[in-house]
C-alpha cells in the first residue's frame, strides 16, 4: 500500500478515531506503609539515586494504569535503526532490518488511525514493511493493532504460548458471565519460546519470559545502533503498572520473573532502557531531546549497564515491597 493511499485513508477516518481504554475506578486511599515496609521503601529510594528517582516513586508510591489522556510524544527516531511512536503511556517501537521492518507491540486499536499510521507517515516509514510484530504480552493495548497488519500486509505475530491460550480461552467475565475473546485479537500465529531469538534479515531479538501480569508476559532483547555503535537494548513487556488486580500469586511470580530479568539482561550486557509503558521515563523529554541533539550528545535511552541494572533492582524492590505491603495488610 502506497503512503498516499494511507494519507487519505487517515484523512476519511481521523475524525471517528476514538480512545478506548477500560478506565478502573478510583482506588482507596492508601493504608500508611508498616515500619518493615517503609524501610523497604527508603532503602529502594538509595538504590535509585537521582537517576532512578521518577521509577521508584511510580513503581513503590503512585502507581498509576496507562490511560486514554496520556499525552501523544512526537514520533522520533531514536536510534539509528529505532523509532518510537505513541503516547507517554503507550509505545509502540518500530525497528528496521536488511529485510523490512519489526515492530514491538501495535498500540490500542484506537490508535490506528491517530497515532500508529500517522507516525509511520511522519518518519517516513510504509506500515506495509512491517514483517514482524513481536508482542509484549497479550492485552488489547499491545495487541491493538495487530490484526490489521496481520489482514492488511500479511504481518507475521509473535506472542508466548500461554498468552496465546489467554487471548483464546479468556478468564470467566464479571459476575459470572460467560468469557468472550477480546475485540480484535490477532490470529492464531508465531509462538515466542525463551531464549529463541526471532530472526528477520540481519536483525536479532530475543525472547524472556517474565510471567506475573500476565502467564505468558515477554520482555525482549536486542542490539540497536547509536551513531553506528552496536548497543543492547532490552524491554520489559510485561510491567505491572497497578499492582490492586494482580492476585497474590501473580505478584510472586512477578518477583521471580524481575529476578529473571536481572539475570539475563546482565548476562547480555544490557545498557539501553526501553518500555511499552514509560510512564516510570522522561519519554516526551527524552525524545524531544534527541530531536534537537547536536552531534556529540549522549542519548538519554543509553544508561549504562550498570545503569540498566539499577533500573532492574529498583522494579524488583518495588515488586518485593507490593507483596511485602499485601502480607502486612
Amino acid at each position: 500500500m502506497s503512503l498516499s493511499k494511507i494519507a487519505l485513508g487517515l484523512t476519511l477516518s481521523a475524525a471517528v478515531a476514538l480512545g478506548a481504554y477500560a478506565q478502573a475506578p478510583a482506588p482507596a486511599p492508601p493504608k500508611p506503609d508498616s515500619p518493615q515496609v517503609a524501610a523497604m521503601v527508603d532503602k529502594t529510594k538509595k538504590t535509585a539515586g537521582a537517576q532512578w528517582a521518577d521509577e521508584e516513586h511510580f513503581f513503590c508510591e503512585a502507581p498509576r494504569a496507562n490511560a486514554a489522556t496520556d499525552p501523544p510524544i512526537q514520533p522520533t527516531k531514536i536510534f539509528d535503526n529505532v523509532y518510537a511512536i505513541g503516547s507517554t503511556g503507550t509505545v509502540a517501537y518500530v525497528i528496521q532490518t536488511s529485510a523490512g521492518l519489526l515492530m514491538i507491540d501495535s498500540l490500542p486499536a484506537a490508535n490506528l488511525n491517530n497515532q500508529l499510521l500517522p507516525g509511520f507517515m511522519a518518519l517516513g516509514l510504509n506500515p506495509a514493511d512491517v514483517k514482524v510484530i513481536v508482542l509484549g504480552h497479550g492485552h488489547a493495548d499491545h495487541f491493538g493493532n495487530a490484526l490489521y497488519f496481520q489482514n492488511m500486509f500479511g504481518t507475521k505475530v509473535y506472542l508466548s504460548a500461554a498468552d496465546w491460550n489467554l487471548i483464546e480461552n479468556p478468564p470467566p467475565g464479571r459476575n459470572g458471565q460467560p468469557a468472550a475473546p477480546p475485540q480484535g485479537a490477532p490470529k492464531h500465529d508465531q509462538v515466542v519460546n525463551e531464549g529463541q531469538p526471532i530472526v528477520l534479515g540481519d536483525f536479532k531479538i530475543t525472547p524472556v519470559l517474565i510471567p506475573g501480569h500476565t502467564p505468558g508476559s515477554t520482555g525482549y532483547i536486542f542490539p540497536v545502533k547509536d551513531n553506528g555503535k552496536t548497543r543492547t537494548a532490552a524491554i520489559y513487556g510485561g510491567t505491572i503498572l497497578t499492582p490492586g488486580p494482580i492476585s497474590d500469586e501473580g505478584l510472586a511470580t512477578y518477583v521471580k520473573s524481575a529476578e529473571h530479568w536481572r539475570t539475563e539482561t546482565k548476562k547480555a550486557g544490557a545498557e539501553v532502557v526501553l518500555q511499552n509503558h514509560p510512564l516510570m521515563l522522561p519519554m516526551q523529554a527524552w525524545t524531544e531531546k534527541i530531536r534537537n541533539a547536536k552531534k556529540g550528545d549522549p542519548n538519554p535511552f543509553v544508561v549504562g549497564k550498570a545503569g540498566y541494572q539499577k533500573f532492574v533492582d529498583v522494579l524488583l524492590s518495588c515488586s518485593e515491597i507490593n507483596v511485602a505491603r499485601r502480607k502486612s495488610s
